[in-house]
């Protein structure tokens, strides 16, 4: 194989040019809170609380310490339980599935629709028992989950849909903005996420006022006053610092996702005309924010071009390698290898490409150039051996 070398680096996510264009704005902010001694919860919380919930146009925003958190407290404010049964997609970060044992409750797993790798409606439906109290739908890489036919599934069986919208900070379904279909739903705030801190942050969304309050209790040790604990909570509070810095960011995350959505324009004209490689399918109807590039192929294909691509400088990721259940973690669920092929499919042959707002053309051409050279040179070597 023709070993090609590239004089232009693409990181798979580059957070100090993402940093360098807001440094101005965001410096002066973090020495206010830090002169103002009030570095938990406060004003600075209260105000992107506010900002968040106007931008994704619900009633309440709860800041919380990460996104795992904010999943784990919907629960609990949901009052599942020991006992209760939580349907989440198969393919999903470990987290999703996480918050469901933290809240003593038992994932279901369900599998995916491959076009859009969201969890498949029909899925669920085959899932349910009387014991769920649940579903979690994952807008995973930025792409909306198919909500309506799962809130008209969960309203016929009085179940919870709780969106896991850790990767969609913007994403819209029709006119709803993801994070304000469901009964609440979960963000992060990881730095590299569209919209993203200086370290770990998370927030739950809702039009449920009594889910907020106990959100609210829940993260701060179970208390509405210092020292009235009035539940058992835990200590997921926001940081004033992480919060004056989200709201800066807030104001340019439109901009950034749109940045995204051109990149994504760009790698799709350029791969569209490639064989054997299956590129995103944005669901009609739909606004998907491509905190990800997800391309797919074969995986012994797959391996070997995310290999070629290392040497040229192009930095590339598995999102994920490991549907839940074949985690070692999740073993004690009882599933095994072939029960959500869908899945296990997409999870041998994702790959994700570079993908950030301040990603450039070259630096696109550089990724889809490496591609047409990786396959060129593969077709090649199998004509010689046949």
């Amino acid at each position: 194989m023709v070993r090609a070398r590239s004089t232009v680096r693409v990181p798979f996510v580059d957070v100090q040019a993402h940093l360098g264009s807001i440094r101005n704005e965001i410096w002066p902010e973090i020495r206010r809170v830090m002169e103002s001694g009030q570095y938990i919860m406060g004003p600075d919380v209260t105000g992107f609380e506010e900002a968040f919930a106007a931008y994704v146009g619900v009633r309440y925003a709860v800041g919380v310490a990460n996104g795992t958190d904010a999943l784990a407290l919907i629960l609990r404010a949901l009052h599942v339980g020991p006992g209760d049964e939580v349907i989440v997609p198969a393919l999903t970060f470990v987290a999703t599935a996480e918050a469901v044992v933290h809240a003593d409750a038992r994932p279901v797993l369900a599998d995916i629709d491959p076009r859009t790798y969201t969890i498949a409606v029909d899925e669920v439906a085959a899932r349910l028992s009387p014991r769920t109290r649940a579903v979690i739908a994952v807008h995973l890489y930025g792409q909306p989950a198919e909500m309506t036919s799962l809130l008209d599934l969960s309203r016929s069986r009085g179940i919870a849909v709780v969106e896991d919208a850790a990767q969609a900070h913007g994403a819209a379904d029709g006119e709803r903005m993801v994070g304000g279909i469901g009964s609440a739903a979960a963000f992060s705030f990881y730095p590299a996420k569209n919209l993203g801190a200086l370290g770990d942050a998370g927030c739950v969304t809702t039009n449920d006022g009594t889910l907020a309050a106990a959100v609210r209790r829940l993260r701060d040790h179970g208390a509405t006053e210092k020292y009235q604990h009035e539940i058992v909570g835990f200590n997921s509070r926001l940081d004033s610092i992480q919060a004056a810095v989200l709201r800066v960011k807030l104001r340019h995350l439109d901009d950034w996702n749109e940045a995204r959505r051109r990149h994504a324009a760009a790698y799709g004209a350029r791969l569209q005309s490639i064989p054997g490689i299956v590129l995103p399918q944005p669901r009609p109807g739909t606004r998907h924010v491509y905190h990800l590039y997800v391309i797919r192929l074969e995986q012994a294909e797959r391996d070997a071009l995310r290999a070629y691509l290392a040497r040229l400088g192009v930095e590339t990721g598995i999102h994920y390698p490991d549907p839940v259940h074949l985690a070692p973690a999740f073993r004690q669920l009882g599933y095994r290898v072939g029960d959500f092929p869908n899945a296990e499919r997409c999870a041998r042959s994702v790959l994700s490409l570079p993908m950030y707002p301040e990603l450039t053309l070259d630096q696109i051409d550089v990724v889809t150039d490496g591609i047409r050279g990786f396959l060129a040179d593969s077709s090649g070597e199998k004509g010689t051996r046949r």
